[in-house]
């Protein structure tokens, strides 16, 4: 695979304007990342910006904490995929998984998977900075009973990013039944090749463009 479709072009900041989504979107066309992810607000204008190429429309749901009502989260997902969304990456309810409430994690995830099949896959956002080994391994195996296409580090909004240590965790955990999202960090391209070392195959990322000119550089 290309390295430019491991990695999601990302820009979650709060204050972006339609001129910094316009600028995500012509870079992920003219470098052909996987996808864009963007808040839901922008879903439809990236839609647009990108018809007729073949990277996806990828968003947050229930970011960045993931602690709203379950059916916010799954009407939030309806909607994106509704939008043209292809992606989407949901925070879970990190309270609840800490409480050892399984049932009510995994049921989240898999009224998202089934309220965007067709339309979308899911990543799950498990926000490793906040919870223990045990309770990675535990997020990681519920995602795949869920359904979901990938686990996922991190939000970016929280205390740490991606690690070495916990994307072999997660994959571990998942084995073939889900793919590894490492975000949050990750600006060099040194750090990607250790990444997928260890089972990562997508990175979300602000750092896309440098960490091709990186690869281009050490091919010259």
């Amino acid at each position: 695979m290309k390295l430019s479709k491991t990695i999601d072009h990302t820009l979650l900041k709060p204050f972006s304007q339609r001129n910094d989504i316009y600028k995500l979107c012509m870079e992920a066309k003219e470098y052909d990342f996987a996808s864009v992810c963007v808040n839901p607000c922008w879903v439809e204008y990236a839609k647009n910006l990108l018809e007729g190429t073949n990277v996806k429309i990828c968003t947050v749901i229930g970011f960045p904490l993931g602690a709203t009502f379950k059916e916010v989260k799954v009407q939030e997902a309806k909607l994106a995929a509704d939008k043209g969304c292809t992606e989407v990456d949901m925070v879970i309810n990190i309270g609840k998984l800490k409480d050892k409430e399984y049932g009510y994690v995994k049921e989240e995830i898999k009224e998202i998977v089934k309220v965007v099949k067709g339309k979308a896959v899911v990543k799950v956002i498990i926000e490793t900075c906040l919870l223990t080994d045990e309770e990675k391994i535990k997020a990681c195996k519920l995602s795949v009973e869920a359904g979901a296409a990938f686990v996922k580090t991190s939000t970016g909004f929280s205390t740490g990013g991606a690690t070495i240590e916990d994307v072999k965790l997660m994959k571990k955990a998942v084995k073939d039944n889900a793919l590894v999202k490492a975000s949050t960090g990750i600006k060099t391209y040194g750090q990607v090749k250790e990444f997928i070392k260890v089972g990562a195959v997508r990175f979300g990322t602000s750092s896309g463009i440098k960490i091709l000119q990186e690869r281009m550089n050490l091919d010259e």
